[in-house]
């Protein structure tokens, strides 16, 4: 194989491995309604996206597995800002197909959801298909992609980077412009 070939052959891997597609839903699609188990601080419960949605606008953010360290640091982070969209009448609810049998201690640690918020399990990824936040390389997991829903549940703002450090700054500044517009 010729260096250009190899060259070529290696940033396409890399690009892939890099992140995620960008998410297909963009602001004014119909989010998709869904139910799934979950946790919250580590107890069980149902979590319904129309159910959220009558309390106000909801962050949904997709991850790819408990556990991990992107993952840990996104949890962490949004766990951090709960107050933040507390305040702006948000709902945070995480997402993952990846790690689901670990999510009970995930939510309830205080490294990570510290039982601040609802996570859901994916497994199959089913909602997370129908949110088109897969992984590339691993389609069976949820890839990192943040949404903001309105309490109609039209998507008001999608943004899908593997980096889980501006994640809560964009979907909280998302909240905060839908506010101010009501």
């Amino acid at each position: 194989m010729s260096l250009v070939k190899r060259l070529v052959v290696a940033a396409t891997s890399a690009a892939l491995l890099a992140g995620p597609a960008s998410a297909a839903l963009k602001p004014g699609a119909k989010a998709p309604a869904f139910t799934a188990p979950g946790y919250l601080a580590g107890a069980p419960v149902s979590l319904s996206l129309s159910e959220a949605l009558k309390k106000g606008p909801v962050v949904l953010y997709f991850f790819p597995s408990a556990y991990s360290k992107g993952c840990n640091l996104e949890a962490h982070l949004f766990s951090e800002a709960t107050d933040k969209f507390k305040a702006q009448n948000a709902t945070v609810i995480g997402v993952t197909a990846g790690g689901v049998k670990q999510l009970a201690a995930f939510s309830k640690d205080t490294k990570t959801c510290g039982g601040k918020f609802a996570v859901a399990a994916d497994p199959g990824a089913r909602i997370a298909r129908q949110y088109d936040s897969l992984l590339t390389l691993k389609p069976d997991w949820s890839d990192r992609t943040s949404y903001v829903i309105a309490p109609n549940g039209t998507i008001l703002h999608s943004y899908s980077k593997m980096d889980p450090s501006d994640h809560v700054a964009q979907t909280l500044a998302a909240v905060k412009a839908y506010n101010t517009k009501r």
